[in-house]
């Protein structure tokens, strides 16, 4: 498996159904589950319009993406269009930026996996369960890309079956009338004080948590050159973004505050623990700790597959030995150095983590996610740039336009300076938000510095 070759292309061994749920389980993460009942009481009903919004301009962001990729289908990422159309500086700076993030999603979901095992086996370190799972999603990783597709397959059914379940069961209390311990389920519940209830504030408030509950939406932007048939997988995945809102999201929102009114909704455990113990499931409480394990198995998963391919974007054309080391394929197409220094680094960070602070712990992930914001934006200029400098009708991506180009690309930027503003509101995001422009500030002048000491 170590022998390596110079081809760098990548096996296409990701069938139609991976590609779905990939970009599905991008949409899903342990937030809906864990978080709904927070980002309920921030904002009251108006979380509903807080998510319709995010959801929309998630959507632009997907179609500008779909856009570029199927417009070089030689493309291993999207950093090879922010390479391409904003210059190699700004390709660095996200690539690397990029990295980071799911290495920090990674580092925040092993450590969740540890304490999810913890509740059925407390006296299992942490720490060991999380290297535990990472080694064996290591080795999901490295036999192929198809196992790394079939295993997210079968993860992002089971948060699926988790959110189904609860609109089915909405949708019959809603219907029977069903008496709870606040009242009765009914449709109106979900609007009991007005669609502000908690004024303005509150839902402006809810974007930072809404938006970045949708961070990994992106990542389809990885699967591109590893897809059987992108020209027809990939429009359709990103054309589905908004069905998957409205179902997963708004639905499984509705479905909580119908049969609770949105004041009673648990803003402090999960919700949909609430909801499966308020009819009668006596362990609904070991079914969402066994639905959010997967959910952070998922994220680990997604986070290996992602900085491989990131990390080997950012290698496979440099002349160090570093680069020309990492920047191969193995005879299986699959960038197995990259994957293996990757899970080194997370497998390092880890164990380093259970000796953090929590707060230090905090701020790192709260940074990460916050470059979520400038990697998103970057992609939306990318693909203003590309529009400026190519003839459409000599492209492959011209039957996938981005719909109301310019204006869709400017309404996303918009509401990503909207987001950025709304993190100034608060301490705690405006510090994270102050971290990661010192980030993207300090790649950005090391890259000036490195290029510098190469022309000499």
């Amino acid at each position: 498996m170590e022998n390596q070759n110079d081809d760098h292309h990548l096996s296409r061994g990701l069938k139609n159904r991976h590609v779905q749920l990939i970009a599905l389980g991008g949409t899903i993460g342990t937030g809906l589950f864990l978080g709904a009942g927070q980002s309920i009481h921030l904002a009251g009903p108006s979380i509903i319009l807080a998510y319709l919004l995010a959801g929309f301009a998630c959507f632009l962001l997907m179609r500008a993406l779909g856009e570029l990729l199927l417009s070089d289908l030689s493309g291993n990422s999207f950093v090879y269009f922010i390479k391409k159309y904003l210059g190699e500086r700004a390709g660095f700076v996200i690539g690397w930026t990029y990295w980071t993030c799911w290495i920090s999603i990674a580092m925040a979901d092993l450590t969740a996996t540890g304490l999810y095992i913890q509740f059925w086996f407390p006296k299992i370190p942490v720490w060991l369960t999380g290297l535990v799972v990472l080694s064996v999603l290591f080795l999901v990783n490295i036999i192929a890309v198809s196992a790394f597709g079939e295993t997210e397959f079968w993860l992002s059914i089971i948060k699926i079956a988790a959110i189904v379940a609860l609109i089915v069961i909405g949708i019959i209390l809603v219907s029977v009338h069903y008496k709870t311990p606040y009242g009765h389920a009914e449709v109106s519940n979900i609007v009991s004080g007005g669609l502000f209830a908690n004024g303005v504030s509150g839902f402006i408030l809810s974007f930072q948590m809404v938006l970045f509950g949708f961070a990994g939406i992106e990542m389809i932007g990885m699967t591109a050159s590893e897809t059987q048939d992108p020209e027809v997988t990939i429009p359709k995945s990103i054309n589905e973004v908004p069905t998957r809102v409205l179902l997963f999201y708004v639905g499984s929102l509705l479905a909580l505050m119908s049969i609770f009114p949105w004041q009673h909704v648990s803003p402090t455990s999960s919700p949909f623990v609430q909801v499966f113990s308020g009819i009668g499931i006596r362990s609904a409480a070991t079914i969402i700790n066994f639905v959010v394990l997967t959910a952070s198995i998922s994220a680990c998963n997604s986070s290996i597959f992602t900085t491989g391919r990131m990390m080997f974007s950012l290698t496979y054309s440099g002349k160090s030995k570093f680069h020309r080391t990492v920047g191969k394929l193995s005879r299986r197409q699959i960038p197995f150095n990259a994957i293996l220094f990757s899970t080194c680094v997370i497998a390092l960070i880890v164990v380093v983590s259970i000796l953090m602070p929590g707060n230090v712990f905090s701020f790192i992930s709260s940074v990460t996610t916050t470059c979520f914001l400038f990697v998103w934006g970057m992609i939306i200029l990318a693909h203003i740039k590309y529009r400026q400098t190519v003839d459409l009708s000599k492209t492959k991506s011209f039957k996938f336009k981005m719909p109301l180009f310019p204006f869709s690309d400017y309404f996303v930027l918009a509401f990503l300076i909207f987001v950025g503003c709304v993190l100034v509101l608060k301490t705690d995001t405006l510090i994270a938000l102050i971290g990661s422009i010192i980030w993207l500030t300090i790649l950005f002048v090391a890259k000036g510095f490195s290029d510098r000491m190469e022309t000499k």
